[in-house]
């Protein structure tokens, strides 16, 4: 015996044990209620009012199965419909693609920190505000610094002074060593005309001691002049090591006044500011955040299953709604070499073209591209979506429209590709699908 439970088994779940809750609660009985039983219990009109495409099978097939002749009604039949547009359903080929998100970043974003301790006199940059390279953003009150810059001069001041002082001794030592020199080759002379005069007993030996004594006395004059030489040649080489000191003392006094002056290093937007006018400037604490929005990328996250796809340099159609830019055109510029443990996945940098209104953190969509196939495709403007259905108007060989499911995959363009529910070739309405009800006959 065919059964309400036979003939409900093909249908969705809830709307099945509907059916059956009704029957048998009409019938008053356990046993299995057969379809004819049905239609003297259940009000199906309730079914029907809400126009189901399951209450009207389950209608079709309960009239079919009872034995007596199905009692006669009047119906009218719906008007023709026109201003329709009846397409067939037809194989396209289109290239197969990978669709991955991302996230957009720009690809050199600097952030920007005091390399001194001081309080903040003033921030010349907000968030969103544009800086050009070179242009100051922060002021910090480094009054250390410039006292070391201070002594740094003055050092510089004393020690050319010695400087001067030296070669000026320098100078007369030299006079001093040329004239005990010339003494020197005076006596040596005078000492030799006395040792030959001795020879000759012409002089005293008292006579000759004495101008041996000044020989002697000129030797170390000479000597004392050279030395002395010397030594200011020494001090004359400690000064000067003083003034570069002091020069490189000097240099590192001016970069660390600089320092109290901080400057942007690019050309960009500032897009974090944390710091404010008194607060206490840190080394290395971050105060401002500039990135360049010159140049941006999407960084999108690709699952493993997908990276034979991706090549260094491959096309990339990138799409992100909050420009109203459309699609535009990236290259792979990056690809990170580990994977995410956690997610399976890489990350893809696409270069991304100068667009209006790009930002970081926007979301954005990127397609890879990998051949082509043939798929069944319909307008979009032929889907019906009624609930969580999916539906077309399809269009019989009398004319008639029957609403027919579909699943549905990819969206190429003003194209969807049909997965099931269609074959090539089968006519549906492509224009003003949505104001034609079942059954309903078109022109």
């Amino acid at each position: 015996m065919l059964t309400v439970h036979h003939l409900t088994a093909g249908l969705p779940t809830l709307i099945r044990r509907a059916l059956e809750v009704e029957a048998g609660a009409a019938a008053k009985t356990p046993h299995p209620v057969t379809p004819c039983q049905l239609k003297q219990a259940v009000p199906f009109d309730k079914f029907m009012g809400k126009r189901s495409f399951a209450a009207l099978t389950v209608a079709a097939v309960f009239a079919a199965s009872c034995g007596g002749r199905p009692e006669a009604t009047t119906s009218t039949p719906p008007a023709a419909v026109s201003n329709v547009r009846i397409a067939e359903v037809e194989k396209t080929s289109i290239e197969d693609f990978y669709e991955a998100t991302g996230t957009v970043r720009s690809r050199a974003t600097t952030i920007i920190s005091s390399r001194v301790i001081g309080s903040v006199l003033s921030v010349r940059a907000r968030e969103g505000d544009r800086v050009r390279a070179g242009a100051v953003v922060v002021e910090i009150d480094n009054r250390e610094a410039a006292s070391q810059l201070q002594k740094a001069q003055a050092g510089i001041r004393e020690a050319q002074a010695s400087l001067g002082e030296i070669e000026q001794s320098a100078r007369a030592a030299e006079a001093a060593r040329r004239s005990a020199e010339a003494n020197l080759q005076l006596a040596a002379s005078t000492l030799a005309r006395y040792r030959t005069l001795l020879e000759r007993k012409s002089v005293s030996p008292q006579e000759f001691d004495e101008v041996n004594a000044r020989h002697a006395i000129a030797e170390a004059e000479a000597e004392r002049a050279s030395k002395m030489l010397d030594s200011l040649d020494a001090r004359k080489r400690q000064i000067l090591a003083r003034i570069d000191q002091a020069k490189a003392d000097l240099a590192a006094a001016e970069i660390n006044s600089g320092y109290a002056r901080i400057t942007s290093p690019v050309n960009g937007i500032v897009i974090a500011r944390t710091v404010e006018v008194g607060a206490m400037a840190q080394p290395g604490a971050p105060l401002l955040t500039i990135e360049d929005e010159g140049r941006y990328r999407l960084e999108a996250s690709v699952e493993e299953s997908q990276m034979s796809r991706i090549r260094m340099g491959a096309r990339a159609l990138v799409n992100i709604d909050a420009t109203g830019s459309g699609e535009i055109e990236g290259r792979v510029g990056e690809i990170v070499p580990a994977a995410d443990p956690a997610s399976r996945s890489y990350t893809v940098k696409i270069d991304l073209p100068g667009v209006a209104g790009l930002r970081s953190g926007l979301y954005g969509t990127a397609r890879f591209t990998s051949g082509a196939r043939e798929i069944l495709s319909a307008p979009a403007g032929a889907i019906i979506e009624r609930g969580q259905l999916t539906g077309v108007m399809a269009v019989d060989a009398q004319g008639i429209a029957r609403l027919r499911l579909v699943r549905t995959g990819k969206t190429f363009g003003d194209r969807i590709e049909i997965l099931s529910g269609l074959d090539a070739g089968q006519r549906i309405i492509v224009e003003g699908a949505a104001a034609v009800s079942d059954g309903s006959r078109v022109r």
